[in-house]
Protein backbone atom coordinates (compact mmCIF):
# COMPACT_ATOMS: atom_id res chain seq x y z
CA UNK A 1 0.00 0.00 0.00
CA UNK A 2 1.43 3.23 -0.83
CA UNK A 3 1.80 5.65 2.03
CA UNK A 4 4.33 8.83 1.93
CA UNK A 5 3.67 11.15 4.92
CA UNK A 6 6.24 13.74 2.77
CA UNK A 7 3.77 14.35 -0.19
CA UNK A 8 1.27 16.65 1.17
CA UNK A 9 3.54 19.33 2.81
CA UNK A 10 5.95 19.07 0.08
CA UNK A 11 3.74 19.66 -2.50
CA UNK A 12 1.98 22.39 -0.87
CA UNK A 13 5.54 24.16 0.30
CA UNK A 14 6.20 23.35 -3.31
CA UNK A 15 3.53 25.37 -4.94
CA UNK A 16 4.46 28.64 -3.44
CA UNK A 17 7.89 28.09 -3.17
CA UNK A 18 9.10 26.84 -6.49
CA UNK A 19 11.62 28.94 -8.31
CA UNK A 20 10.58 30.22 -12.32
CA UNK A 21 12.86 28.73 -13.76
CA UNK A 22 12.43 28.18 -17.85
CA UNK A 23 13.23 24.48 -17.71
CA UNK A 24 10.20 24.18 -16.05
CA UNK A 25 7.82 25.91 -17.63
CA UNK A 26 4.66 24.58 -19.43
CA UNK A 27 6.08 25.58 -22.74
CA UNK A 28 9.88 23.66 -22.24
CA UNK A 29 10.57 20.94 -24.52
CA UNK A 30 11.77 18.18 -23.72
CA UNK A 31 15.12 18.63 -25.52
CA UNK A 32 15.31 21.97 -23.14
CA UNK A 33 15.00 19.12 -19.75
CA UNK A 34 17.57 17.04 -21.04
CA UNK A 35 20.67 20.01 -21.82
CA UNK A 36 18.96 21.75 -18.40
CA UNK A 37 19.36 18.11 -16.59
CA UNK A 38 23.14 17.63 -18.35
CA UNK A 39 24.18 21.06 -17.08
CA UNK A 40 23.11 21.08 -14.09
CA UNK A 41 24.79 18.51 -12.73
CA UNK A 42 27.40 19.51 -10.48
CA UNK A 43 26.90 23.06 -11.21
CA UNK A 44 24.19 25.24 -9.65
CA UNK A 45 21.46 27.08 -10.88
CA UNK A 46 23.13 30.54 -11.39
CA UNK A 47 25.42 29.13 -13.67
CA UNK A 48 23.52 27.22 -15.67
CA UNK A 49 20.86 29.75 -16.33
CA UNK A 50 22.88 32.06 -18.81
CA UNK A 51 24.39 29.12 -20.24
CA UNK A 52 21.15 27.38 -20.75
CA UNK A 53 19.40 30.43 -22.20
CA UNK A 54 22.94 31.02 -24.72
CA UNK A 55 22.38 27.11 -25.93
CA UNK A 56 18.68 27.05 -26.18
CA UNK A 57 19.25 30.53 -28.59
CA UNK A 58 21.60 28.54 -30.67
CA UNK A 59 20.63 24.90 -30.86
CA UNK A 60 17.07 25.28 -30.20
CA UNK A 61 16.52 21.22 -30.88
CA UNK A 62 18.52 18.26 -31.45
CA UNK A 63 18.95 18.44 -35.13
CA UNK A 64 20.49 21.91 -34.66
CA UNK A 65 23.40 20.58 -32.38
CA UNK A 66 23.88 17.72 -34.40
CA UNK A 67 24.82 19.73 -37.44
CA UNK A 68 27.66 21.01 -35.78
CA UNK A 69 31.27 20.15 -34.70
CA UNK A 70 31.27 18.16 -30.99
CA UNK A 71 33.92 21.17 -30.76
CA UNK A 72 31.44 23.63 -30.69
CA UNK A 73 29.32 22.45 -27.89
CA UNK A 74 32.80 22.32 -26.07
CA UNK A 75 33.11 26.00 -27.27
CA UNK A 76 29.58 27.26 -25.94
CA UNK A 77 30.14 24.76 -22.25
CA UNK A 78 32.60 27.81 -21.82
CA UNK A 79 32.87 27.39 -17.80
CA UNK A 80 30.13 25.34 -16.89
CA UNK A 81 32.63 22.77 -15.79
CA UNK A 82 33.58 18.74 -16.57
CA UNK A 83 32.69 19.75 -19.94
CA UNK A 84 32.96 16.37 -21.13
CA UNK A 85 29.16 16.82 -20.45
CA UNK A 86 29.22 19.15 -23.81
CA UNK A 87 30.80 16.34 -25.73
CA UNK A 88 27.95 14.05 -24.07
CA UNK A 89 25.10 16.39 -25.15
CA UNK A 90 26.44 16.39 -28.36
CA UNK A 91 26.42 12.92 -28.93
CA UNK A 92 23.33 12.64 -27.18
CA UNK A 93 22.02 15.15 -30.06
CA UNK A 94 22.91 12.94 -32.93
CA UNK A 95 21.75 9.81 -31.49
CA UNK A 96 18.29 11.31 -30.73
CA UNK A 97 18.59 12.47 -34.64
CA UNK A 98 19.56 9.09 -35.73
CA UNK A 99 17.77 6.65 -33.52
CA UNK A 100 14.33 8.94 -32.72
CA UNK A 101 13.87 11.53 -35.70
CA UNK A 102 15.14 14.16 -34.02
CA UNK A 103 12.68 13.84 -30.91
CA UNK A 104 13.93 13.11 -27.36
CA UNK A 105 11.85 10.00 -26.82
CA UNK A 106 9.64 9.59 -23.94
CA UNK A 107 10.59 5.82 -23.35
CA UNK A 108 12.65 6.00 -20.15
CA UNK A 109 14.80 2.86 -21.75
CA UNK A 110 15.87 4.82 -24.90
CA UNK A 111 16.45 7.76 -22.39
CA UNK A 112 18.65 5.94 -20.51
CA UNK A 113 20.56 4.58 -23.84
CA UNK A 114 21.44 7.69 -25.09
CA UNK A 115 25.26 8.89 -24.26
CA UNK A 116 25.79 10.41 -21.47
CA UNK A 117 22.72 9.53 -20.16
CA UNK A 118 22.11 7.55 -16.48
CA UNK A 119 19.97 6.80 -13.93
CA UNK A 120 19.24 10.02 -12.79
CA UNK A 121 19.22 11.87 -15.77
CA UNK A 122 16.78 9.49 -17.88
CA UNK A 123 14.36 9.58 -14.59
CA UNK A 124 14.61 13.25 -14.87
CA UNK A 125 13.49 13.91 -18.23
CA UNK A 126 11.03 11.24 -17.97
CA UNK A 127 9.01 12.62 -15.43
CA UNK A 128 10.11 16.35 -15.81
CA UNK A 129 9.15 16.67 -19.82
CA UNK A 130 6.78 13.61 -20.20
CA UNK A 131 4.77 13.15 -16.75
CA UNK A 132 5.89 10.09 -16.07
CA UNK A 133 5.95 7.95 -12.38
CA UNK A 134 10.11 7.60 -11.85
CA UNK A 135 11.63 7.47 -8.38
CA UNK A 136 14.05 10.71 -9.16
CA UNK A 137 17.27 10.86 -6.79
CA UNK A 138 19.73 13.12 -7.04
CA UNK A 139 22.34 14.83 -4.40
CA UNK A 140 19.18 16.63 -2.90
CA UNK A 141 16.40 14.11 -2.86
CA UNK A 142 18.77 11.82 -1.19
CA UNK A 143 19.80 14.09 1.47
CA UNK A 144 16.24 15.30 2.62
CA UNK A 145 15.09 11.25 2.96
CA UNK A 146 18.33 10.98 4.68
CA UNK A 147 17.14 13.48 7.17
CA UNK A 148 13.91 13.55 7.50
CA UNK A 149 13.16 9.45 7.15
CA UNK A 150 16.39 7.70 8.22
CA UNK A 151 17.52 10.36 10.80
CA UNK A 152 21.31 10.84 9.50
CA UNK A 153 22.22 14.58 8.44
CA UNK A 154 24.26 12.99 4.79
CA UNK A 155 23.08 10.33 2.95
CA UNK A 156 26.11 7.92 2.42
CA UNK A 157 28.68 8.64 -0.54
CA UNK A 158 27.50 6.04 -2.55
CA UNK A 159 23.59 5.63 -3.36
CA UNK A 160 22.46 2.57 -1.55
CA UNK A 161 19.69 -0.26 -2.56
CA UNK A 162 18.11 1.02 0.45
CA UNK A 163 17.74 4.55 -0.38
CA UNK A 164 16.54 3.54 -3.99
CA UNK A 165 13.49 1.39 -2.43
CA UNK A 166 12.73 4.12 -0.45
CA UNK A 167 13.20 6.95 -2.99
CA UNK A 168 10.79 4.29 -4.80
CA UNK A 169 7.94 3.17 -2.35
CA UNK A 170 7.29 7.27 -1.90
CA UNK A 171 6.86 7.85 -5.49
CA UNK A 172 2.69 8.74 -5.42
CA UNK A 173 0.64 5.97 -8.13
CA UNK A 174 -0.85 9.25 -9.88
CA UNK A 175 1.82 9.85 -12.40
CA UNK A 176 1.49 13.49 -12.51
CA UNK A 177 1.26 13.65 -9.21
CA UNK A 178 4.43 12.16 -8.93
CA UNK A 179 6.13 14.28 -11.13
CA UNK A 180 5.68 16.92 -9.31
CA UNK A 181 6.61 15.23 -6.10
CA UNK A 182 9.85 14.45 -7.40
CA UNK A 183 10.71 18.14 -8.46
CA UNK A 184 8.92 19.31 -5.65
CA UNK A 185 11.49 17.56 -2.84
CA UNK A 186 14.37 18.23 -5.19
CA UNK A 187 13.39 22.01 -4.47
CA UNK A 188 13.12 21.73 -0.78
CA UNK A 189 16.71 20.10 -0.94
CA UNK A 190 18.12 22.92 -3.10
CA UNK A 191 16.46 25.78 -1.15
CA UNK A 192 15.77 24.92 2.15
CA UNK A 193 17.43 21.12 3.70
CA UNK A 194 20.67 22.73 2.07
CA UNK A 195 24.03 20.97 2.90
CA UNK A 196 26.02 23.07 4.97
CA UNK A 197 22.96 25.74 6.75
CA UNK A 198 19.50 23.65 6.97
CA UNK A 199 16.73 26.42 7.31
CA UNK A 200 14.85 23.88 9.50
CA UNK A 201 12.32 26.77 10.74
CA UNK A 202 11.43 27.05 7.17
CA UNK A 203 11.06 23.49 6.63
CA UNK A 204 7.43 21.61 5.85
CA UNK A 205 8.70 18.79 7.01
CA UNK A 206 10.37 20.21 10.47
CA UNK A 207 7.13 18.66 12.23
CA UNK A 208 8.28 14.99 11.36
CA UNK A 209 11.87 14.81 10.28
CA UNK A 210 13.29 12.26 11.96
CA UNK A 211 16.90 13.80 12.23
CA UNK A 212 15.46 17.34 13.80
CA UNK A 213 13.66 15.26 16.28
CA UNK A 214 16.64 13.17 17.27
CA UNK A 215 18.46 16.66 18.05
CA UNK A 216 20.38 16.80 15.03
CA UNK A 217 22.88 14.27 15.48
CA UNK A 218 26.33 15.43 14.12
CA UNK A 219 27.29 12.58 10.81
CA UNK A 220 29.51 10.09 12.02
CA UNK A 221 30.69 8.41 7.93
CA UNK A 222 33.82 9.29 6.32
CA UNK A 223 34.69 12.78 6.36
CA UNK A 224 33.09 15.27 3.47
CA UNK A 225 35.76 17.00 1.96
CA UNK A 226 34.75 20.08 -0.15
CA UNK A 227 35.99 19.94 -3.70
CA UNK A 228 39.04 21.72 -4.41
CA UNK A 229 40.03 23.52 -7.83
CA UNK A 230 43.15 26.10 -6.80
CA UNK A 231 45.98 23.96 -8.22
CA UNK A 232 44.56 21.17 -9.56
CA UNK A 233 44.86 19.47 -12.93
CA UNK A 234 40.99 20.72 -13.17
CA UNK A 235 42.05 24.11 -12.78
CA UNK A 236 44.86 23.21 -15.39
CA UNK A 237 42.69 21.64 -18.34
CA UNK A 238 40.27 24.89 -17.72
CA UNK A 239 42.65 27.30 -18.46
CA UNK A 240 43.76 24.95 -21.69
CA UNK A 241 40.53 24.67 -23.00
CA UNK A 242 39.46 28.53 -22.48
CA UNK A 243 43.08 29.40 -24.92
CA UNK A 244 41.35 27.24 -27.53
CA UNK A 245 37.75 28.17 -26.97
CA UNK A 246 38.62 31.90 -27.79
CA UNK A 247 40.96 31.41 -30.94
CA UNK A 248 38.56 30.32 -33.92
CA UNK A 249 41.69 28.77 -35.19
CA UNK A 250 43.65 25.92 -34.07
CA UNK A 251 46.70 27.34 -32.00
CA UNK A 252 50.40 27.11 -31.34
CA UNK A 253 51.46 24.56 -28.19
CA UNK A 254 53.39 27.76 -27.60
CA UNK A 255 50.00 29.44 -26.46
CA UNK A 256 49.35 26.66 -24.53
CA UNK A 257 52.37 26.76 -22.55
CA UNK A 258 52.01 29.93 -21.35
CA UNK A 259 49.08 29.10 -19.14
CA UNK A 260 50.54 27.03 -16.36
CA UNK A 261 54.49 27.55 -15.16
CA UNK A 262 54.57 23.82 -14.18
CA UNK A 263 55.25 21.60 -17.20
CA UNK A 264 54.66 18.20 -16.19
CA UNK A 265 51.47 19.36 -14.63
CA UNK A 266 50.62 20.76 -17.80
CA UNK A 267 51.50 18.57 -20.43
CA UNK A 268 49.59 15.85 -17.98
CA UNK A 269 46.25 18.03 -18.29
CA UNK A 270 46.90 18.34 -21.72
CA UNK A 271 47.38 14.37 -22.23
CA UNK A 272 44.09 13.97 -20.57
CA UNK A 273 41.97 16.52 -22.20
CA UNK A 274 43.72 14.70 -25.66
CA UNK A 275 42.31 11.09 -24.23
CA UNK A 276 38.79 12.72 -23.00
CA UNK A 277 38.24 13.86 -26.95
CA UNK A 278 38.26 17.38 -26.18
CA UNK A 279 41.31 18.56 -27.62
CA UNK A 280 42.51 17.53 -31.01
CA UNK A 281 46.30 17.27 -31.43
CA UNK A 282 46.73 18.47 -35.41
CA UNK A 283 49.47 16.71 -38.22
CA UNK A 284 51.03 20.33 -38.03
CA UNK A 285 51.47 20.15 -34.23
CA UNK A 286 48.85 22.98 -33.52
CA UNK A 287 45.77 22.12 -31.27
CA UNK A 288 42.79 22.52 -32.16
CA UNK A 289 39.23 21.45 -30.28
CA UNK A 290 37.55 18.46 -31.67
CA UNK A 291 35.25 18.20 -35.21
Amino acid sequence: MFDNPYSTAVLAWYETNARDLPWRRDDATPWSILVSEIMLQQTPVARVLPAWEAWMRRWPSPAHLAEEPSGEAVRMWNRLGYPRRALNLHAAACAVVERHGGEVPSSHADLLALPGVGAYTAAAVASFAFGQRHAVLDTNVRRVLARAHTGAEYPPKTQTKAEVALAESLVPPDAAVAARWAVAVMELGALVCTARSPACAECPLSAQCAWRLAGKPAYEGPPRRGQTYAGTDRQVRGRLLAVLRESPAPVPKSALDVVWQEPVQRERALDALVADGLVDPLDDGTYALPH
